[in-house]
Parts: C-alpha cells; sequence; structure tokens
C-alpha cells in the first residue's frame, strides 16, 4: 500500500482517527449508559423505527418533563459525529434542548451503534443522510410533535448529511451543524484539498483490491479502530489533529465500547462517488446555523458551506473552542443560540 493511499484512507475512514488495533462491538445497556450525566429536567426513553431502506434506527428521545401531550410541541432531530454514537455528543445536544421545550432525539446511524443493517459498520453517504429524514418521520408520528415544526442538528460528519436531506426534504424546517465535516469532500479530494488525480486513481486501484479481498474472505474488513478499552494518555508523536480526535474517542471525556470510529474499508468508494451538499442553496429560504470553532481544523469546511448557502443564514465563531470542544464542552457551545434559532425558525 503506498503511503499516500495509508494516509488518505485512515484519515478519510476515520475522520483523521488514530489507526490503532482492538475494535468492540456491543455495548451493555445499563440504564444510563451515556458519558454524559443525566439531567432531572428530562424524560428519557430508547426507541427505533424503521428508515425507508428498512434498516431499524435506533434512538435516544428526550422530552422536557412536565410536557403536555394534548399540545404541539418543535422537534429536533440530532445526528452524531462521524464514527460517534448517541450515547455521546449528540445525546448531550438533545437532552439539552429538550431540557429547553424541544422534543428531541439523538440518533446511531445505519449499521452503527445500536441501529440495525449488515454488514456492521459500513458508511453510506445515502443512507445516513436518509437517516435524518427518518427521525423526522419518527417524531412526526409522534401525537405531541407539530409536524410542521420540526429541525435538524448535525455535528461533525453529520453536519453536511443533515443539510443535504434538508436539500430534499422540505419537512426539516431549519437545520444547525457544529464543527461540520465534508466527508465526501474530504474522500475525493483529501485534506485541503490536497489529492492529485494521480493519488486519487491510486486510492481507488487500491480500493478495487480491497474488495476482491472482501469478495474472497466473505466479509468486509474495516479501517483500524480506537482502543476498545479506555486510554489513560495520549501516546507520543502524535499530531496535534489526531491527538485531538484520541483525546475524545479514547479517553474518559468520550469513550464509548459502541463508538471505535472505523468503518468498512470500501465505504469511502460511495463517498468518493456522491457529492454531498450540491444544493445547499435551494434550502433557502429555510434558515441554516452554522457553527464553528475559532481554533477548530476543520473550520473550512463551514466556511465554504456558509459561503455557498443562500439567506438566511447564520455563522457562529465559538472563541478559544476546537473541533472535538463542540461535542461535549456545555460551556462552549452556544446553547442560547441554538434555543433562539430554533424557536424563532419552528414558530
Amino acid at each position: 500500500m503506498n503511503a499516500h493511499f495509508a494516509e488518505t484512507l485512515t484519515i478519510s475512514l476515520l475522520c483523521l482517527a488514530l489507526a490503532i488495533p482492538g475494535v468492540a462491538f456491543a455495548a451493555k445497556s445499563p440504564e444510563w449508559d451515556k458519558t454524559f450525566p443525566k439531567s432531572d429536567k428530562v424524560n428519557h426513553e430508547k426507541v427505533s423505527y424503521k428508515n425507508r431502506f428498512g434498516i431499524t434506527v435506533s434512538a435516544d428521545r428526550y422530552l422536557p418533563k412536565g410536557l403536555d401531550p394534548s399540545q404541539k410541541h418543535p422537534a429536533i432531530v440530532v445526528g452524531t459525529p462521524y464514527g460517534g454514537v448517541k450515547e455521546q455528543g449528540a445525546g448531550i445536544y438533545a437532552q439539552t434542548l429538550a431540557e429547553r421545550g424541544f422534543v428531541t432525539i439523538a440518533f446511531d446511524e445505519s449499521y452503527n451503534g445500536e441501529s440495525g443493517g449488515q454488514p456492521r459498520r459500513v458508511s453510506s453517504p445515502d443512507i445516513f443522510v436518509e437517516d435524518f429524514s427518518a427521525g423526522v418521520d419518527y417524531l412526526g408520528t409522534l401525537p405531541f410533535v407539530d409536524r410542521n415544526r420540526i429541525g435538524a442538528i448535525g455535528l461533525c460528519g453529520s453536519g453536511a448529511f443533515a443539510i443535504t436531506a434538508a436539500q430534499v426534504d422540505h419537512r426539516i424546517k431549519a437545520v444547525a451543524t457544529a464543527s461540520m465535516y465534508d466527508m465526501c469532500r474530504l474522500m475525493r479530494y483529501g485534506w485541503k484539498d490536497a489529492m492529485t488525480d494521480e493519488q486519487r486513481h491510486q486510492t481507488l486501484d487500491q480500493l478495487a483490491e480491497q474488495r476482491w479481498k472482501d469478495v474472497d474472505n466473505g466479509t468486509p474488513e474495516l479501517t483500524p479502530a480506537f482502543p476498545s478499552e479506555q486510554a489513560d494518555t495520549i501516546p507520543e508523536g502524535l499530531d496535534p489533529i489526531t491527538s485531538e480526535f484520541f483525546e475524545y474517542y479514547a479517553m474518559k471525556r468520550g469513550h464509548h465500547p459502541n463508538s471505535i470510529a472505523a468503518f468498512t474499508r470500501t465505504s469511502a468508494l460511495s463517498f468518493m462517488n456522491f457529492p454531498l451538499m450540491d444544493h445547499i442553496q435551494s434550502i433557502s429560504p429555510r434558515p441554516i446555523l452554522f457553527i464553528m470553532g475559532e481554533k477548530a481544523h476543520s473550520r473550512y469546511y463551514t466556511e465554504d458551506a456558509f459561503e455557498r448557502a443562500a439567506e438566511p443564514k447564520q455563522l457562529y465563531i465559538v472563541p478559544g473552542a476546537r473541533h472535538i470542544d463542540l461535542y461535549d464542552k456545555i460551556d462552549m457551545i452556544p446553547f442560547d443560540t441554538l434555543t433562539s434559532f430554533f424557536t424563532e425558525a419552528l414558530r
């Protein structure tokens, strides 16, 4: 495997995560299995529903305590960072916004976490986009949710999935992203769009060979995963971006056994062939809120998407925040801004 391909494929499929052996596929389901404390201001319940491909999607539903079921309420579907699960950052967003009066769900993408789909750990831009619309489907079946007042939030890679879903699903009345990544752009053009055509052809040659290997082995090979056991320290010699993801996914801060940040290697083919957000302008006049950290390595994705989006749009830059800080740092995530945005948009 040539050096560029190894670097590009690993970075793409791990969302720049560290290649370390050790894989965990299942998590026990205790009463509270999240990486964050349970709020006494909401009621939580695990739920599931089908997407249009027939895959069962698993989600955590958060309701404000004292919710009047005889009234219709606004709702928000929240997607995870690429490689993450609903028990991490997405759940923090869902729970906090439920404290503020919204009906919310945080879901695991198909083939991942507690959601269904075989083989495990497939990553698909088409299906991950559909999972947002399936979340809208579910919310719309709840008798206390107003079908005309449903929004979406996408973190990291799911930011681009949420925007792409809103391009065609007019039921999504407002979209917010935080620390957005465009995984299709990353995989097809490389980090900072530095991949050459020759390097892309080499990558596709390698992926073609990988398909033969998967056929011969009878099972798809995964990209390297984070440790299945929580790490205490960041290994020496890591680059700053890899160190940042290791800090969240592999250490106490965000480690969860369902979140191994690995996907089938051949998942890259779909991303390289499926552009996200090509029609972002068509979301207008529905509003988009873009949130990014001042020090986020990923901020160019948000800046470019904001530039391309039509009005109404808003860009919120969090002072001092890195990419992962908008996953779980309650004191940095602008929940007041999110609350105001969705309160106005989902009137």
